[in-house]
């Protein structure tokens, strides 16, 4: 029976063959998480906005060496922290009451 090193051993040499890229909808969270737009991955990558974009939807996948270079994306600096936007206080509104567009004649009794 193999024992529990050999087991981890055999699970690292696995891991380590094939750069394990996160699922496309996950890369495009990672890269706006970093504050980095496509057409500057694609730039830094050596490659076409297209690519980029068809990687994050799930078209096609990258080849060697772009995946290695694509999982240190979550290392890149994060997004500044947004200002704080404080909101007015609010203030109340009168109801407006609807006028009448016109007003009823009243009819004099005649005698």
């Amino acid at each position: 029976m193999a024992s529990q090193e050999e087991l981890f051993a055999s699970v690292d040499v696995l891991l380590a063959e094939e750069p394990q890229l996160p699922t496309p909808a996950e890369r495009a969270r990672l890269r706006e998480a970093a504050g980095v737009t496509q057409a500057r991955l694609a730039q830094a990558l050596k490659t076409t906005q297209q690519t980029v974009t068809d990687w994050e939807h799930g078209r096609s996948e990258p080849r060697p060496p772009r995946p290695e270079a694509y999982q240190r994306l979550p290392r890149l600096r994060p997004l500044p922290p947004r200002p704080s936007r404080r909101r007015r206080p609010s203030v109340r509104r009168r109801r407006r009451v609807p006028v009448p567009l016109f007003r009823p004649r009243m009819r004099r009794r005649r005698p």
